[in-house]
């Protein structure tokens, strides 16, 4: 008797995609001092809280990002800013051509800090003009300091100097995240004073007063202390089973070694042990019940020699809520006797949370990367015809107010593993996010995960991938969620 032929030879399981946080939300709070002279920050960070204007600091060399107190910041200006002025009539502002001077410039040199001001923390309709000014109120330093940016043509336009008389004022709009050359004329310690006024909607004037910012221009002064190593990332609180920790190593002050090696303490352990293969200034991982109570450091080395080391901090997870075990991922498979093929997602993996959003190195687009987790496919189904996994974020990204963005700013790239020795399971290629390498649309359309080809693909295979979201720097602020439809036929 001819059998009847198995039409059903897919199943899908749905993951929940608590994705990055973009810039505008609020950071966590710092209260360490620090010394910063790489990367980006919001030196300026206007903020409007209860009634009261402040100005903090925006810190996002670290990740994620940390709000400060600057009077716990300094900000170091690298001997590598050393230029010339140039022999431009335009810039005759800045002193004789030729003559040496410290500048922080406009546009991100890696090597440097790149301090800027915002206000997209404030909202709309709640001053008056939707704009607050800053002004420069101050200077005490060895030389003279002045920003200024460039329009399209090249052509300068002062904001602050301080050689032709203080205060300096500039009206910002709500929502204006700007960057600036921040130009010293000399090495050494500088104290700006900068000040935020506006007026509310209803005619009340706010003002944060002088508040001092600490700039040292050069190499910091001997007999500062040791080079200082700190842990940035970990919550005071306890992670939920699942969720994404990533640790930050912080040097106070910041400097050129780049070689770190991360070590964990588990629960029993009578030492730490090095992570194997986690030597960046960064290390993410998965929230698990059993690491709850390990503990983790970081050092680092110049060479083989370690200059500096952490104190610990401690990871402490939640036990899973009552009853969440029974959240199942949803699969369909076909009839017993003709096997099956199932893919699938551990209820403990469920869901990703990506790291709040940061500014990439270009400084066009916020950016924030993780991890799939594992996905496991099996397939019991004795004819082996192969199978492809694939993914698809169909109804894009959603915040709590009710925006939203495509799927498409989501891409990844994927990996097998673990596989049988002849099971021949291959990686999808890299789906790139849309917008950062045409045609690329990430996964706003489907995007395969791992194959196997006929013949091949008997037994089980755990896949993952590593995740990139990619968003335009106009992207409104909020904590997006999407759902991650991973598909096996």
């Amino acid at each position: 008797m001819k059998r009847p032929s198995v039409r059903v030879a897919s199943t899908i399981a749905g993951l929940t995609l608590a994705t990055a946080t973009l810039f505008h939300a609020a950071p966590a709070l710092a209260a360490d001092s620090v010394v910063l002279s790489k990367g980006h920050t919001d030196a300026v960070d206007v903020h409007y809280e209860n009634g009261a204007l402040k100005l903090k600091v925006k810190d996002d060399t670290v990740s994620p990002a940390v709000v400060r107190d600057p009077a716990d910041v300094t900000f170091q200006v690298l001997p590598a800013a050393e230029t010339t002025v140039p022999d431009l009539p335009a810039f005759s502002f800045l002193g004789q051509p030729g003559s040496k001077i410290w500048m922080l410039p406009q546009v991100q040199d890696s090597n440097l800090l790149w301090p800027g001001w915002n206000t997209t923390t404030l909202g709309s309709g709640v001053f008056t003009g939707d704009k607050v000014s800053l002004s420069l109120v101050g200077v005490d330093g060895p030389g003279d300091v002045t920003l200024f940016d460039t329009n399209s043509l090249g052509t300068p336009n002062i904001k602050f100097r301080s050689n032709d008389g203080l205060p300096d004022r500039l009206d910002v709009p709500v929502h204006t995240h700007a960057h600036a050359g921040w130009v010293f004329s000399a090495t050494g310690t500088y104290t700006l004073k900068f000040q935020a006024d506006a007026t509310l909607a209803n005619g009340t004037t706010l003002s944060t007063g002088p508040v001092d910012y600490k700039f040292v221009v050069g190499d910091l002064q001997s007999g500062g202390g040791d080079l200082a190593l700190s842990i940035t990332g970990m919550s005071d609180g306890e992670y939920q089973p699942g969720d994404a920790v990533t640790l930050q190593a912080v040097q106070s002050p910041q400097g050129a070694l780049t070689k770190y090696q991360w070590f964990s303490k588990k629960p029993g352990a009578d030492d730490f042990s090095p992570i194997e293969g986690e030597t960046g200034a960064s290390y993410s991982f998965t929230a698990t019940r059993a690491l709850n109570g390990s503990q983790y450091i970081v050092r680092l080395y110049d060479g083989q020699t370690v200059v500096a080391g952490s104190a610990e901090v401690w990871l402490w997870v939640a036990f899973p809520a009552e009853g969440s075990s029974t959240a199942k991922s949803v699969t369909a498979t076909i009839n017993a006797s003709e096997g099956a093929l199932v893919i699938s997602v551990d209820p403990e993996n469920r869901t990703v949370a990506l790291p709040a959003a940061a500014l990439s190195p270009a400084g066009d687009r916020w950016e924030s990367t993780g991890a799939l987790k594992p996905v496991t496919v099996t397939d019991t189904r004795a004819s082996r015809p192969g199978w492809t996994a694939s993914g698809q974020v169909a109804d894009g990204f959603r915040s709590d107010d009710g925006t939203t963005f495509t799927g498409g700013y989501l891409g990844w790239t994927p990996s097998i593993t673990t596989q049988g020795s002849e099971q021949g399971v291959v990686a999808g290629p890299v789906s790139h996010p849309y917008g950062t390498v045409q045609p690329h649309t990430g996964l706003g359309g489907s995007a395969v995960l791992a194959t196997a080809s006929n013949g091949k693909g008997l037994g089980t295979a755990q896949l993952d991938a590593a995740l990139k979201l990619s968003v335009p720097t106009d992207t409104a602020a909020g904590t997006y969620t999407g759902t991650l439809t991973l598909t096996a036929i």
